[in-house]
């Protein structure tokens, strides 16, 4: 198993100079924003997305740029809501998943990451709506719209797509979309098709009463775990006990949450990160543990060293393999 970064925390740097760093750190992968909401900033240095597409030596650039840092790719991510009912933003964010597909299949990167998206609750509302609650009566009515009407017709097309060009998508289970946890997952993945499965990131299922490990062992044997997202988070035991973990204030608000992402080992503990470690690989994960940083309280510095810490005990760099004893 490799431990790589999404490359969006150095949005302020030139690729070039975030590559150096990234390698410096020992780390082995990174993972480039192609669009939606991460943007695009590092593919951008190379003329963007769609010249990156278009332009073989654009792409050998890249590649050779990642190559002799000891970097690899480990996918393109276009986290966006490409069913959003504004149909400027449901295009914008169609158009980058369909271009990171087809950027993924050039540069010989199997995954796309991404989100579900979620629609309107109903063909004349102007706003994504997430339903939580199975009542009143209209919030079944809202699902049965979303899910039938809108995500399985659009992800089925998508699927046919991604089969096309031998890569896979890989849905981040994020609250606020249709897909938010294991179950819903496994949803579109049978209504749709098996190029779509998920983007593992604990950090979300927490604060939702999920335990990871146990998400993980539902996912694995059904082959949906395509990438891993590295992120903590820490449930505060007073706010939560007071007010439960829905929580819509800010993220800066962190004394008043109920939850906050933390960097990985500031939330759970080493012992949680090595059992997560042998839990993907039990069903049969070994790719990337991809780290994202969205900690309120650390510098990038800060949290990278930790995360990278944290990681580097629970990996063991070796192949698993069998014991041999030493014979005199």
């Amino acid at each position: 198993m490799k431990i790589g970064i999404f490359t969006a925390l150095f949005h302020d740097r030139p690729i070039e100079q975030a590559l150096d760093y990234i390698a410096e750190a020992g780390i082995q992968t990174v993972e480039f924003g192609g669009g939606a909401y991460p943007g695009s900033r590092h593919l951008n240095d190379l003329g963007g997305v769609q010249t990156l597409i278009e332009d073989e030596g654009a792409r050998k650039r890249l590649l050779k740029m990642c190559e002799s840092r000891g970097l690899e790719i480990s996918a393109i991510s276009v986290h966006g809501n490409p069913l959003h009912p504004d149909k400027t933003i449901a295009q914008e964010h169609h158009n980058a998943f369909r271009n990171a597909v087809l950027l993924a299949e050039k540069l010989g990167v199997g995954v796309v990451n991404g989100f579900s998206g979620c629609p309107a609750g109903g063909p004349d509302d102007k706003n994504p709506n997430w339903v939580t609650c199975a009542w009143p009566d209209e919030y079944r009515d809202i699902l049965d719209y979303q899910w039938n009407k809108v995500a399985i017709p659009y992800w089925k097309e998508q699927n046919t797509f991604l089969k096309q060009h031998n890569v896979k998508f890989a849905i981040e289970a994020h609250p606020g979309f249709i897909v938010y946890n294991p179950e819903t997952v496994i949803k579109l993945r049978e209504a749709a098709g098996e190029q779509i499965g998920c983007n593992f990131d604990p950090s979300h299922f927490w604060w939702q009463g999920i335990e990871p490990l146990n998400a993980v062992r539902y996912l694995g044997p059904k082959g949906a775990i395509f990438h891993v997202h590295a992120k903590d988070t820490r449930i505060d035991p007073i706010n939560s006990a007071i007010n439960g973990n829905l929580d819509v204030k800010s993220y800066g608000a962190i004394a008043e949450r109920s939850w906050v992402f933390r960097s990985v080992g500031y939330g759970h503990s080493q012992q949680w990160w090595n059992d997560f470690v042998t839990t993907l690989r039990m069903v049969g994960y070994d790719y990337v543990l991809s780290i994202e940083h969205e900690d309120g309280m650390m510098s990038t510095r800060e949290g990278l060293t930790k995360a990278l810490q944290t990681l580097k005990v629970a990996v063991v760099q070796e192949k698993p393999g069998a014991m041999f004893w030493a014979r005199e």
